[in-house]
């Protein structure tokens, strides 16, 4: 397990173990050859995202929308392998950004 020191004011630091939420987002922000449409999901889930399909015609087009905030997240789910798009991840990244989930 690995594990994150983080120090607070004063000088005392604490050590904890990074969540499965906090090591998807890190494996996210390298931009990887190997990242699924999967791991995208439960990225986008944990930051409260839910994916919706426009109807039966949708085809590989899904959109994640944030119920609280009703951002949207709209790309093309990756077929017949299920590994993104490193351009696709980019701009899912710069988007986050953008929204100010992640920094």
């Amino acid at each position: 397990m690995q594990l994150i020191i983080s120090c607070k004011l004063g000088g005392v630091c604490v050590n904890y173990p990074m969540t499965k939420q906090e090591k998807l987002i890190e494996r996210f922000l390298s931009v990887p050859a190997d990242f699924s449409y999967s791991e995208l999901g439960k990225l986008l889930r944990g930051l409260g995202f839910k994916a919706v399909r426009q109807g039966k015609t949708s085809g590989a087009r899904v959109a994640f929308v944030n119920r609280q905030t009703e951002d949207i997240i709209r790309l093309h789910k990756p077929h017949p392998e299920a590994i993104l798009k490193q351009y696709q991840l980019r701009l899912v990244k710069a988007t986050l950004k953008e929204m100010g989930y992640i920094t």
